[in-house]
Formats: structure tokens, C-alpha cells, sequence
């Protein structure tokens, strides 16, 4: 199953600046996603990191691989509309290479464990064939209401 960006855009919450999922490749529902990031030297993050060497952050990798996981746990969830997934967790976040303006990221997360409201989910990210990051994320799906309820 393929998405495009405006498919996605019914699924999860994020937009401009901070929507890093340009396409799913990829959907099996309970089991795995690939998703596709294209960077650009647009990107607003690259006006401070760095600007002589422009450099993804691995933490907005890392929110990437949550964003294509969060497709997964909502694309089949009848009230969609009405959750949002959270980070619980990550672990094991490791590094491999950076991620430059021109690269296109490609993202794979799998199933590990998925409950109602809780589960795991393995992400990879690579470019060109070459891993670039990887982590284990645990994520909890909450109300939208609950959310927006809290001090």
C-alpha cells in the first residue's frame, strides 16, 4: 500500500515545518511501514545546523522514524481523528552516518509488540542502501482530548 503526502496528512497531526514523512512506499497494517523523507536544503533546521555543513539532527531522524511508525499504529484506528501517538520511550538510538541536504531518507519500522494503547516498534533509517540511524521506540496512543486536558 502506497500514501501520498496528503493521505498522510489525514492519518497523523504533524504539518510544516515538522511533518518529516514525503511518502509510505509501504504498508503491511500490524506488521511494517517504509516511508520516504526527502531533505532539502530548505529544510528550516539547516539554517543552524550547521550552516557551513549542513547536517540532519538526529533527533529530528529519530522523530522521523516515530512519525512513519505513528502512520502504522493509526491507519486502521476507526477514531483516528481523535488520538495522537506519543514517544514513551526510545532505545538503543545509534548513529551511522549523516544525513545531508539531497539525501533521501528512507524509513523502515517493524512491529514488535502492539497493544490497544501501548507497543514497540523497531525503526531503521537509510540513505542510499546505508543505514544512517536506528532505534527501538515505545510509543502509547492517548486521547487528543486527554492531551489538550493536561496543565
Amino acid at each position: 500500500m502506497r500514501l501520498d503526502i496528503n493521505e498522510i496528512m489525514k492519518i497523523i497531526p504533524h504539518r510544516y515545518p515538522f511533518l518529516l514523512v514525503d511518502r509510505i512506499e509501504e504498508l503491511v497494517p500490524g506488521e511494517r511501514v517504509v516511508g520516504l523523507k526527502n531533505v532539502t536544503i530548505n529544510e528550516p533546521f539547516f539554517a543552524g545546523h550547521f550552516p557551513q555543513a549542513p547536517v540532519m539532527p538526529g533527533v529530528l531522524i529519530l522523530e522521523a522514524i516515530a512519525q512513519v511508525g505513528a502512520v502504522l499504529v493509526l491507519k486502521d484506528m476507526p477514531d483516528r481523528n481523535h488520538k495522537l501517538v506519543y514517544f514513551v520511550a526510545i532505545e538503543s538510538a545509534k548513529f551511522r552516518r549523516p544525513v545531508l541536504p539531497g539525501d533521501q531518507l528512507r524509513i523502515e519500522v517493524t512491529v514488535e509488540s502492539m497493544r490497544s494503547k501501548f507497543g514497540k516498534m523497531r525503526g531503521e533509517a537509510s540513505v542510499d542502501g546505508k543505514l544512517a540511524a536506528e532505534t527501538q521506540v515505545t510509543y502509547a496512543v492517548v486521547d487528543r482530548e486527554e492531551a489538550q486536558d493536561r496543565p
